[in-house]
């Protein structure tokens, strides 16, 4: 959250509150919402790193608020997360981790890889059912942010499942060397 806290910050100064109205906004509410908590520990330590700088602020009838402005190093700090590409494959994947540990180990029928595999798939087709709604709604509201952060996440999901047709086709009967 602390780059994205820095880009909303780059637009101009603004409070806790306002930074969790201005993303949910920014992500078409696609995101979950923010916990009130991470966004004041995440300002926190934005202003720790010397990426923010926070002040004060009087309000009539009602309690000061603490206004958060980017430094010139959170600037710099944005910039650099904005130019530096997204790490690419992932290599370490949690779910072929327990397939290829559940199989060495030799424990019982519930872990043998046609089971996970296949509850893994069955895990998958529920994402897309919720996605596909997510998708369909946010088109509706014309909210082309949400649709595309479904239609991304679908795919996602599309890849996963290819990924587990190779996986039965090369775990089902394998003994690990």
């Amino acid at each position: 959250m602390r780059n994205a806290f820095l880009a909303l910050l780059a637009r101009s100064p603004a409070h806790g509150y306002e930074l969790k109205q201005a993303f949910e906004a920014a992500v078409g509410g696609v995101w979950p919402p923010l916990n009130a908590g991470q966004i004041y520990t995440t300002l926190g330590r934005l202003e720790r790193d010397g990426l923010v700088r926070g002040a004060h602020v009087e309000q009539s009838h009602k309690p000061d608020k603490k206004v958060y402005e980017l430094t010139e190093e959170g600037a710099a700090a944005l910039e650099t997360w904005l130019d530096a590409p997204i790490e690419g494959p992932r290599l370490k994947d949690e779910f072929f981790l327990k397939l290829v540990l559940a199989r060495a180990g030799g424990l019982n029928s519930r872990h043998e890889p046609a089971v996970m595999i296949e509850r893994q798939r069955r895990r998958y087709f529920q994402e897309m059912r919720d996605l596909t709604a997510i998708s369909a709604a946010a088109a509706a509201e014309g909210n082309r942010t949400a649709v595309l952060l479904a239609e991304g996440a679908l795919l996602h999901v599309e890849a996963d499942l290819k990924w587990l047709e190779l996986c039965e086709a090369e775990l089902i009967g394998w003994t690990p060397s």
